[in-house]
């Protein structure tokens, strides 16, 4: 295909920079279907899944540490992956693979006669470094009873699982029909096992960023406002140049024809800070993304909910206040979380805003 430079890949391939700038290794379309063993149902990297748990987990026998081997790390892929007698609907399955994840598993092992059981993980949470990150982009999946597929256009990978998906628009398009096509991948006769691993999903068209979770309605897509990161800060990723073999992995496939486009205006010198790139830079790195995952997500009543920015950098202050101690008294510091609602509209949706009070 001819590259067209008012298509969506204004938005797609400067996503695709900026997270590769973070961390996440690119892949080509072509890298991450072998990597699924040319399985277009399949959405887990396999090997990189097996490669990635034999190598952060060890166990202890006797004041001994052994590693596990690979009849371990696949028993565990097969722990994690649902089968269709496990399958319990979008949100069910959605919930256990959460649980799976942060929890993780046992694995019994026999060391000289004695059989025991030790805990497992898929995802390092304490040292978010100690993961491999992936990402590519126009990712094919086959539906359901079909042998049709559909694309989405980045999926993000920790330890070879789908973590976050991000449908792309123009800048001229409306972000609403990228929610409602990530909605729509999410029915149970379109891609629903790609959402049955996702943790976060966005939706971005250079000028405006919007984020949730798998099963949130339109309505309560929401925009990130960071209270910490300055665009001083974001620029050195936005414009960090790629190496060539990132290059060769984005600019592969469909995007083979923008490589001299993006390399006309990295020569151009540095671009300004966008929405997207902010929320991105947010939302996606590393350290951020697994603890959103791992602390600002809850099930309430089977529905999954992720933290809006206020209550995400509220929680962090209350956490930081209360490991304070006073001095004079060996009290622990407290203060108030001041909480409102208001209607917005003629929908049923709630803006939230909270400041943090200290005593």
């Amino acid at each position: 295909m001819s590259f067209n430079a008012a298509e969506k890949f204004q938005s797609q391939i400067p996503a695709l920079q900026m997270l590769v700038a973070l961390g996440f290794q690119p892949l080509s379309q072509a890298e991450a279907l072998r990597l699924r063993g040319a399985r277009l149902r399949n959405v887990v990297l396999d090997d990189i899944l097996v490669e990635n748990l034999m190598r952060i987990n060890r166990f202890t026998h006797k004041g001994r540490e052994y590693p596990f081997d690979l009849e371990d790390a696949h028993e565990a892929m097969r722990k994690l992956k649902p089968t269709p007698d496990r399958l319990k609907g979008l949100r069910g399955t959605n919930q256990d693979i959460y649980d799976t994840l942060v929890l993780g598993t046992t694995i019994t092992k026999t060391i000289d006669g004695d059989s025991k059981s030790y805990s497992f993980r898929f995802i390092d949470w304490e040292t978010p470094t100690n993961n491999a990150f992936h990402v590519t982009a126009e990712f094919s999946v086959e539906r359901t009873g079909s042998t049709q597929t559909k694309r989405c256009d980045i999926v993000a990978f920790v330890n070879g699982i789908p973590v976050l998906v991000i449908e792309n628009k123009r800048p001229t398009e409306s972000l609403k029909k990228a929610g409602s096509q990530l909605i729509g991948y999410q029915s149970e006769d379109r891609i629903p096992q790609l959402f049955h691993f996702a943790q976060l999903l966005l939706t971005t068209n250079r000028v405006e960023a919007r984020y949730a979770t798998v099963g949130t309605p339109q309505k309560f897509w929401g925009t990130w406002r960071d209270e910490e990161d300055t665009d001083e800060a974001i620029a050195p990723f936005a414009n960090r140049a790629l190496t060539a073999a990132e290059k060769d992995a984005i600019f592969s496939g469909d995007f083979a024809d923008a490589r001299r486009y993006f390399d006309a205006m990295a020569a151009e010198g540095p671009r300004a800070i966008s929405p997207q790139d902010r929320t991105i830079f947010a939302l996606c790195r590393p350290e951020r993304l697994l603890d959103l995952i791992r602390r600002f997500t809850v099930f309430d009543g089977g529905v999954r909910k992720v933290a809006r920015h206020q209550q995400f950098f509220g929680i962090r202050k209350a956490v930081e206040r209360v490991k304070q101690v006073d001095d004079g008294t060996g009290a622990r510091k407290g203060g108030v979380i001041w909480h409102t609602q208001k209607q917005c509209g003629n929908d049923d949706r709630q803006e939230v805003a909270q400041c943090w009070i200290p005593d």
